[in-house]
């Protein structure tokens, strides 16, 4: 069993390791958690559940995988992929059934892990690979709109239909362009401005990464000018830091019908994963 599963943390820190590695990782650390901050509570959104529920999964399943995983150079953290396969499957199945569905999902991927699936992974075209991948980013980018410019949305009761979505972000954005005078144009703002330093950070300061600078500099900026955007406050209210699992209205019954979501979140994940350490 050891030499199936040897986490890479009890191999690769040793002495050398707190001279050399830690101080880097540390920052590294900083960074990355600041990042994914606001990916969690973004992609908890989108897969149709409450923010706290993102940070806490983020949290939990960043400190297993992070002490159990097996590379060292990989760094674990939620997916649009993933967001839209438990968006529908939240839809379909209800809260419950995300979460026998994500059991059973871990459970298939460690059956994966010891049947040595992992070298399947080489048999996919690039082209499926890179497909797939730019489809998940329109899917993701295509939620975000409202938000980006202001409109006065729904999202909730948005069509399910990516052609019909556009067409109703297309409607209220030419119905909120009517009154330019009244239109709120600081979404806009800052959701420009936000790309600029994504793109044209690296020219500035090379060794840290633009999503970084420009989640610090845009929150500071809001806050101190309080400008009129959403937050997620202003959306959700203050987020209950409470960790707690209820095992109310899980039938076991039913776990048969689970199968099938369960294997989908799992080879998405596994492709995922896969595909991010390759």
């Amino acid at each position: 069993m050891n030499e199936i599963f040897k986490p890479k943390t009890f191999t690769t820190i040793d002495k050398a390791y707190w001279k050399t590695q830690f101080s880097k990782d540390v920052k590294s650390g900083v960074i990355v958690g600041i990042v994914a901050l606001p990916l969690a509570i973004v992609f908890a959104v989108v897969s149709g559940v409450s923010p706290e529920k993102g940070l806490i999964t983020a949290i939990v399943a960043g400190l297993i995988a992070a002490f159990l995983g097996g590379s060292r150079v990989q760094i674990s953290g939620p997916t649009g992929a993933l967001a839209i396969i438990i968006a529908t499957t939240l839809k379909d199945y209800g809260y419950e059934g995300l979460v026998i569905s994500t059991v059973l999902a871990g459970l298939m991927l460690v059956a994966f892990g010891l049947l040595r699936l992992g070298t399947v992974i080489k048999f996919i075209p690039h082209p499926v690979v890179l497909g797939f991948t730019s489809g998940i980013a329109v899917s993701i980018f295509s939620t975000q709109i409202p938000e980006a410019l202001g409109l006065n949305l729904d999202v909730q009761t948005l069509p399910s239909s990516f052609i019909d979505k556009w067409g109703a972000y297309i409607q209220q954005a030419f119905l909120s362009f009517q009154n330019p005078l009244e239109f709120n144009y600081w979404p806009i703002i800052l959701t420009v401005a936000t790309i600029l330093i994504l793109v044209y950070s690296k020219y500035i300061s090379p060794k840290i990464p633009g999503s970084f600078i420009a989640i610090v500099v845009i929150t500071l900026v809001t806050l101190i000018f309080k400008l009129p955007v959403n937050t997620i406050e202003s959306s959700f209210g203050s987020l209950s830091t409470d960790i707690n699992f209820s095992s109310e209205g899980l039938q076991l019954s039913k776990f048969p019908e689970y199968i099938q979501p369960a294997f989908t979140i799992a080879i998405m994940g596994a492709i995922v994963s896969l595909l991010s350490a390759v």
